[in-house]
């Protein structure tokens, strides 16, 4: 990583942190249900067309499950391909709506933000900032992603995931996790 690269990446972090002092939430690890949610927000990196497909699906089995999905894709490049459909429960963004230092900020993210799903699932297996950043300040009431020592105060959950590993094998993992959550133990007496 260059040194323009790094110093950028040291003041979104030193902004992010102090953003993320004026939005202190509680922890609601212990509060969570996967039967019970109804809204599901799912952030991923758009720009690879087998993740797509793969988070396209993950929708249609969450609707499968009664969850009213919206989702945000983001492309690492300049410009949004033109053979993205946007459609009622997708929205994306690319370079162009993120600051120098890589914040994003458009309307369609501040919404995203502001809208208080009771899920988030944070897919950023490839480490991007401003995913990383929408997570973080997302008034989400529980919020799921890849285990980070540093992101421990912006998830609820964590998965620890090999970063050999793909993004098929890292959704498995989250939704291993999330629809064990507060089952009920089954007695063996």
């Amino acid at each position: 990583m260059g040194i323009i690269k790094n110093i950028k990446l040291s003041v979104a972090n030193n902004s992010l942190k102090q953003e993320l002092k004026q939005h202190k939430r509680e922890s609601r690890a212990n509060k969570f249900n996967f039967n019970e949610i109804k809204t599901v927000g799912i952030l991923f990196d758009a720009s690879n067309t087998e993740d797509y497909d793969l988070v396209k699906r993950y929708v249609v089995y969450l609707r499968e499950h009664s969850k009213k999905v919206k989702v945000l894709g983001f492309f690492s490049t300049k410009q949004i391909p033109s053979l993205t459909y946007s459609k009622l429960e997708y929205d994306f963004f690319s370079l162009k709506e993120l600051n120098w230092y890589g914040k994003p900020s458009t309307h369609i993210i501040n919404n995203f933000i502001a809208e208080e799903y009771d899920l988030l699932i944070d897919l950023n297996i490839y480490d991007h900032f401003a995913l990383r950043y929408i997570s973080a300040l997302s008034k989400a009431k529980f919020k799921v992603g890849k285990y980070k020592e540093k992101d421990e105060e912006i998830y609820d959950m964590m998965i620890d995931s090999d970063n050999t590993q793909k993004l098929k094998y890292f959704l498995r993992q989250v939704d291993t996790y999330i629809t064990m959550l507060n089952k009920p133990e089954v007695s063996l007496n």
